[in-house]
């Protein structure tokens, strides 16, 4: 794939609107691009700066022949994940589902979500 193929593809951006010493401005990064990252003091110049940095992150990672990662989308992730926990911990965790009634699921779901 050359640099314009990578440039369509959905990569996520991740925006901040930030606030320093006085000076308000947008950050952006690339999720999936290592580095590729910009800033604008308008969400247009960010846009603008993102894509200037995303073409030269692309170009030079061509170059050096590295690995580019194709963008992370809802279908790469099937919703599960395994996680060995103490036996201690999940034995805590499922009385305090039982405490809530609601199964060790959900619970757990609502825990990493605090």
């Amino acid at each position: 794939m050359k640099v314009n193929d990578y440039m369509k593809l959905p990569y996520n951006i991740i925006i901040q609107e930030r606030n320093d010493n006085g000076e308000h401005y947008y950050f952006g990064k690339i999720l999936e691009l290592d580095g590729c990252m910009s800033d604008g003091k308008t969400l247009e110049e960010l846009e603008r700066n993102l894509k200037k940095a995303m073409k030269l992150w692309l170009e030079v990672s061509l170059e050096n022949d590295d690995v580019i990662p194709m963008p992370i989308t809802d279908n790469t992730y099937s919703g599960k994940f395994n996680l060995r926990i103490p036996k201690s911990l999940h034995a805590r965790l499922a009385y305090e589902a039982k405490q809530e009634g609601v199964s060790l699921n959900q619970y757990a779901l609502y825990k990493l979500m605090m």
